[in-house]
């Protein structure tokens, strides 16, 4: 789901930039958007502030870089042999992303209400997320269990994942260990009765 991303300088440029966003992200879980600062980071990382200023300017750019950065990892979406499986894992590890104290994932939301620039970046990464996600949908359609014709993978996706973000995120209800299985199940049945099925398909 992931972007290529641009080629990182390595030696010490690629060392301050892990320490700097490393404190971004401690700072960003410990005080929220509110909180974060560019001297902060500089000392929370060990470097100085205009080491931080020079490469990222403000907030916005080390917030810009900490989302970038997730998207620079090897993540992969699950592969448990049936779309059910699938989607109930892949609601497993967003419900912890949200539920681990503190949350950078929440943090970075709320980061994104603030800031223009971590907003579009965070919507990249989201579409990007997405978009390598569809080979669920996929393989669900080679394995016949979706109707024929097309789905709609981002939305049988956003339809699969939404509740718990609602839940957790909005609503800021107890963590209920079967809401992945709950949401992925309505969403498996939806898709099974035609519901993301692509018009003219």
């Amino acid at each position: 789901m992931t972007a290529t991303p641009d080629r990182r300088p390595g030696g010490r440029t690629a060392r301050i930039r892990t320490q700097v966003l490393d404190a971004v992200r401690a700072e960003l879980a410990e005080t929220g958007h509110e909180g974060l600062t560019v001297e902060g980071v500089a000392t929370r990382a060990g470097v100085h502030r205009t080491t931080v200023y020079r490469r990222w300017h403000d907030v916005g750019g080390l917030l810009v870089d900490v989302i970038e950065s997730a998207g620079e990892i090897d993540w992969r979406p699950p592969d448990t042999g049936t779309l059910r499986g699938d989607l109930t894992a892949l609601n497993r590890e967003i419900q912890a992303s949200l539920l681990v104290r503190p949350s950078l994932a929440t943090a970075l939301m709320a980061a994104s209400f603030h800031s223009e620039r971590a907003a579009a970046a965070q919507t990249r990464l989201w579409a990007d997320r997405y978009a390598q996600c569809a080979v669920l949908v996929e393989r669900a359609a080679a394995r016949g269990e979706l109707p024929p014709g097309r789905t709609d993978a981002r939305g049988l996706l956003v339809a699969a994942t939404a509740p718990v973000y609602h839940e957790l995120v909005l609503l800021r209800s107890d963590p209920d260990p079967d809401l992945p299985a709950r949401a992925a199940s309505a969403a498996v049945l939806a898709a099974a009765a035609g519901a993301f099925a692509e018009q003219g398909h």
